[in-house]
């Protein structure tokens, strides 16, 4: 980690805010096997795509791609549910803008029916919550997917209050978001804390915020510092090492 652990005396945190996907909830694995039933289900490889694990990669490119353009305001949510698959069929060539439509209704029924976590994920959940924190979540996802994911793999019992972007009318790493979650909560931003793993808008978020921040690096890349030059509060590289910050 990137700085000392707090010692008695020193600030406790009260108030706990997670991000779900890439950090509780294994984004690119559930994605890769919703991909793969649509690849199946569709018969992708006779359409044209003759690469699956490219095909997946390259959706991942793009969906990256398009949720900063809406999280930047360019495009709605419509056009980014469809149009990731569009681009992602464009790279083999297929032109089918029905068939891109059809792909992501199907692929936002099926990916919150996934279930596959971080390593620790539950385990870290149910020390927190033994210790009696109190556990919440902002999440830039859609209101019904993400309380879906939640229930769907377990961690929907963990969290006191699920803040959204459709909910909030906002998004992260506008501070916007953060003052409906600490109304909504009750929580005292002297006493919170955001964790999450994307430095552009879980950390900066956190940042804007005015609270401390966990970023949770499971893809272990060198530190980095957000785009103002700061230094995340704290990174983690696995779930649980949370354990020695809390």
């Amino acid at each position: 980690m990137n700085k000392e652990i707090n010692s008695p005396g020193e600030k406790r945190y009260t108030h706990l805010f997670f991000d779900l996907d890439h950090t509780l909830w294994d984004f690119e694995a559930n994605s890769r096997v919703t991909l793969l039933d649509l690849f199946n289900d569709l018969q992708l490889g006779e359409r044209g795509v003759h690469d699956f694990d490219l095909f997946h990669k390259n959706y991942l490119v793009h969906n990256d791609k398009l949720w900063d353009r809406y999280r930047n305001g360019y495009i709605k949510v419509d056009e980014l549910r469809w149009k990731r698959m569009w681009l992602t069929l464009l790279d083999f060539k297929i032109a089918d803008e029905p068939l891109a439509r059809k792909m992501g209704v199907l692929f936002l029924d099926l990916l919150p029916t996934r279930n596959l976590l971080f390593p620790y994920t539950l385990e870290i959940l149910d020390y927190l919550q033994a210790k009696q924190y109190q556990l919440h979540m902002i999440t830039n996802g859609f209101e019904k997917t993400q309380y879906s994911k939640l229930e769907n793999s377990g961690l929907d019992k963990y969290f006191t209050h699920v803040i959204t972007s459709e909910g909030s009318n906002s998004l992260k790493p506008h501070k916007e978001i953060f003052d409906f979650a600490f109304q909504k909560a009750g929580a005292d931003p002297a006493g919170s804390i955001m964790i999450g793993d994307t430095l552009e808008v879980d950390i900066l978020g956190g940042m804007n915020a005015g609270i401390d921040q966990v970023h949770v690096n499971h893809l272990n890349k060198n530190r980095e510092a957000v785009s103002n030059q700061q230094l995340p509060t704290y990174t983690v590289f696995s779930l649980k090492e949370l354990e020695t910050i809390f």
